[in-house]
């Protein structure tokens, strides 16, 4: 009897040795497998010649499964607070490790020959991804110079328009309260003045000499 082995794939173990991986079972997980892992590569694919730049979000330490190398892969490459969009993935599938696993996973589970090459990324088509990763940087840069031009603009109309709205308010309400301090004023100064007008009326009756008998 043939020593047991654990396929990773179909998750059992099995006695019947190397051809377990020719059996229908297991032809079906693989191509299960392949086909989960194809669409996250196909678009890290069409990264490589318009790389893509945005602005650092938690949701871009999302990692994917490596079938090949049997590992977790970082989707985006992050730096800061920036992140190149499916850079992590394609950074994986250039290197000569992932390329050796998936040499290795091909021979062991005799998947299609002609499958192979889409899950790999040549040096020629990374050193690509390199230059539209710059561009795409610069593009971004010039973007956000933009946005930062918008804002400052827009923050110099709204000051803009509460100066106006200042200077209205002055223009229409400080005669008003000019016209109504002066004319509260008034009254008192003519109260004022009637009283002593009053006062000197008197004295000038009841001096000696000259006081009037009404």
């Amino acid at each position: 009897m043939a020593p047991a082995q654990r396929c990773p794939l179909c998750r059992q173990t099995f006695f019947c040795g190397r051809g377990h991986v020719y059996s229908r079972k297991h032809r079906r997980q693989l191509q299960a497998a392949l086909d989960r892992l194809l669409p996250q590569v196909e678009a890290a694919r069409k990264a490589v010649r318009s790389a893509q730049v945005e602005r650092y979000v938690p949701e871009h330490e999302r990692r994917c499964w490596c079938l090949c190398c049997g590992c977790e892969v970082r989707t985006h490459l992050s730096h800061g607070s920036l992140t190149v969009l499916h850079g992590g993935l394609l950074e994986h599938l250039a290197s000569p490790e992932h390329k050796k696993a998936t040499n290795r996973f091909w021979w062991e589970n005799k998947a299609e020959f002609q499958m192979k090459e889409k899950f790999l990324i040549s040096p020629q088509e990374y050193a690509q991804f390199k230059k539209s990763m710059v561009k795409g940087l610069d593009s971004y840069e010039e973007k956000e110079d933009e946005v930062i031009k918008e804002m400052a603009a827009h923050i110099r109309e709204v000051e803009h328009s509460r100066q106006e709205v200042v200077r209205s308010i002055l223009e229409v309400g400080f005669p008003w309260r000019s016209q109504s301090i002066s004319g509260s004023a008034r009254p008192r100064r003519g109260l004022f003045g009637t009283w002593k007008l009053e006062r000197d009326n008197q004295d000038l009756i009841c001096q000696p000499g000259s006081c009037f008998v009404f």
